[in-house]
């Protein structure tokens, strides 16, 4: 789980150990991410410092869970410039949201390979469909059409090996990131990703949904 240190991150860690899982919660800064799972009160949650920007950091932490891994990757961790956005903002921003989710992918893949069974949950937004304009989302929402991009490829490279990828959104939610007016709660936001990671051996591959339900791409 990438960026479980606060928000949404937080509620679908709380969740999956809920459901009896082993959860390695994975934050840039492990001392949020220690004050995170702390914070949730229960056992079976391990921190992990994994920066998905730094290749060195995704490696380090991939190395760290070696040679088992892991069979659920949830990759959450995003950022959402605002205000005046420079270029620099818009690298992190791709670096983060984007590459940052196939660079941790691709690193924590070969386990799941290896086994045969997995489940991949790229966190998108509703903001990054047809159905919705995107004026005013400035370089989130594009980085998460790659992400969805990304996703439906990397579903069709996988058909039939027992991995399961799919895009799903949270919705808008009371988060740091999505305000104190959005309509959603967090747990709620969670509850729909949770749903994505588990999807029965027949559920659907290379899908975009939310709270279950598909979205238009």
């Amino acid at each position: 789980m990438t960026g479980g240190n606060r928000g949404i991150g937080t509620e679908v860690v709380r969740l999956l150990r809920d459901l009896g899982l082993e959860v390695f919660l994975g934050s840039r800064d492990l001392q949020a991410g220690s004050v995170a799972a702390t914070s949730l009160g229960l056992t079976g949650i391990t921190p992990v410092r994994i920066d998905v920007a730094d290749p060195s950091s995704v490696a380090a932490a991939r190395d760290s869970l070696a040679p088992e891994g892991i069979d659920v990757l949830v990759n959450n961790a995003a950022i959402y410039p605002r205000g005046h956005v420079t270029l620099d903002d818009v690298e992190r921003a791709w670096q983060v949201n984007a590459l940052g989710s196939w660079r941790v992918t691709q690193a924590f893949l070969p386990p799941m390979q290896k086994r045969g069974w997995g489940r991949i949950v790229n966190v998108s937004t509703g903001l990054a469909t047809d159905a919705h304009a995107l004026s005013g989302g400035g370089i989130y929402p594009v980085t998460k059409v790659v992400v969805n991009a990304m996703t439906r490829a990397l579903a069709e490279d996988l058909e039939g090996t027992g991995i399961l990828v799919n895009a799903c959104s949270p919705g808008w939610c009371r988060t740091a990131m999505g305000g104190a007016g959005a309509p959603r709660s967090a747990t709620q936001g969670a509850a729909g990703l949770v749903w994505g990671v588990t999807l029965p051996d027949d559920g659907p591959n290379g899908g975009f949904f939310q709270d279950g339900e598909p979205l238009s791409w």
